[in-house]
């Protein structure tokens, strides 16, 4: 599992990194909103990465790719985060 985070992150360009803690503290908060619901969050990350994305980079397939790839990223360590944690 390890090997596959270590390439996934070789695709994700230095100036989008940055949208990963940015997405994580947003995705904290939708959590703590009782009127999110929790499959909604990935959806509403991956949507608000691609905009900050696109924000960051400038309208291109590219800036879509890496705005998936951070959602991607920060769904992908929350879940390493919580399972670690909770041992399941």
């Amino acid at each position: 599992m390890e090997q596959f985070a270590f390439e996934f992150m070789e695709y994700i360009l230095d100036k989008a990194l940055v949208l990963i803690p940015v997405l994580l503290v947003l995705g904290a908060m939708l959590k703590a909103t009782p009127k999110c619901a929790d499959w909604c969050i990935p959806w509403v990350l991956l949507a608000v990465g691609v905009v900050l994305s696109v924000l960051m980079l400038g309208m291109n397939v590219d800036a879509v790719i890496q705005g998936a790839l951070v959602a991607g990223a920060a769904v992908y360590g929350n879940q390493l985060y919580k399972q670690t944690k909770e041992k399941t």
